[in-house]
């Protein structure tokens, strides 16, 4: 038996049931190794999270600040087979059972990448399953369909580690960009200020949690973009504008650091609102009410992030919606339910289908 507390695996399951198809049990193997999380969860089309198992690799990169792509392959490597297992042990289901396997084909750090796609093609092979091919951004685009009963369209804010969009949803597969990034992604502007302030890896929560000690106003940063037309972003400024601040500290405290965290967190959540808010306009333009706004992606779990976008919607009488914490951030529940939403299409991939390190939402 192998030791789940060395691998730091975690075991969740999510107990709504949200009825989507009603005309036979499909079952979804989904696996998820993009980045630093090795994972596989079983989901039902009913929205039944029948397992969920996640192994973190946070300690083996906190040393370095940051994600080592071939450190992170190797851990891939070494725990995908007793990750699968794990997860199709405690959902309590054989190989027969499932419908097709579904897993991370891009974009990502390519080394992870192919060592899921690599098993997951071989256990379909090897079980006569269909074999489907994610799009990592996929899976948290689909995720609120998951875990709230939505229709197409709707509009998305993609925020992760490595991206920050702005996308209508018009169906699977189906995606308008609105907007994107033109220098670094909000994940990575969290995780480069909190190594700035010394808060350590992974810096996202690092920096929201030493903010919630600090005075949001005592600094006042650069809102790159904020007032202009169009929907894309820019954080590389406001990085730069912290970095230049904690220089001129000779010796930062933990006031200073929290003072600074905080101030940085209220600017990104006033950035994020601006430019949301030209994105809903056009939404609502094209598609006519209300609508749906939706944030998906790691740094969708920022709770300051979420209560700013609520007020948003709310202000322009749109319902939003963000995934629970544990579906925000990377996970193979939101990879077997969008290869559950694609075999429901028809959806197969070949499996000579090659892993993509690259894979815009908008080119699927």
């Amino acid at each position: 038996m192998w030791d789940k507390e060395r691998r730091n695996v975690t075991i969740t399951e999510n107990k709504s049931i949200n009825p989507l198809w009603d005309k036979k049990d499909y079952i979804v193997l989904g696996i998820e190794s993009s980045c630093d999380e090795t994972a596989a969860s079983v989901v039902r089309n009913d929205s039944k999270i029948l397992s969920n198992v996640i192994s973190s690799q946070f300690e083996t990169h906190r040393p370095y600040g940051g994600v080592v792509p071939e450190l992170a392959a190797r851990a891939h490597a070494d725990n995908i087979d007793l990750i699968v297992e794990e997860a199709m042990r405690s959902a309590q289901i054989n190989y027969s059972d499932l419908s097709a396997i579904a897993a991370t084909g891009g974009p990502g750090l390519i080394g992870g990448v192919l060592v899921g796609t690599t098993f997951g093609k071989a256990m379909a092979f090897a079980n006569n399953l269909p074999f489907i091919a994610v799009n990592h951004l996929e899976g948290h685009a689909l995720t609120p369909r998951l875990t709230h009963h939505i229709n197409f369209p709707y509009l998305l804010l993609l925020a992760s580690g490595g991206h920050c969009q702005l996308l209508t949803v018009k169906g699977v597969g189906e995606y308008e960009l609105l907007g994107s990034t033109i220098d670094d992604a909000i994940g990575e502007a969290f995780d480069k200020t909190a190594k700035l302030l010394g808060l350590g890896f992974p810096g996202g929560p690092a920096l929201e949690k030493t903010a919630l000690n600090g005075d949001g106003k005592r600094y006042d940063f650069p809102k790159p973009l904020a007032g202009r037309p169009g929907c894309d972003f820019s954080f590389s400024g406001l990085k730069t504008a912290v970095r230049y601040k904690v220089d001129n500290f000779s010796n930062l405290t933990k006031q200073n650091q929290a003072d600074l965290a905080a101030s940085f967190q209220e600017t990104v959540v006033s950035i994020l609102n601006d430019r949301c808010a030209n994105a809903i306009s056009i939404f609502q333009e094209k598609n006519g009410g209300n609508g749906i706004f939706v944030a998906a992606g790691g740094v969708a779990a920022n709770m300051q992030i979420r209560n700013g976008l609520t007020s948003l919607a709310s202000d322009y009488n749109m319902d939003f919606i963000a995934p629970p914490l544990n579906l925000c951030t990377d996970n193979a529940a939101m990879i077997a339910w969008a290869g559950l939403e694609k075999l429901k299409m028809g959806h197969r991939t070949n499996l000579d289908f090659a892993p993509r390190p690259r894979w815009p939402l908008n080119e699927l």
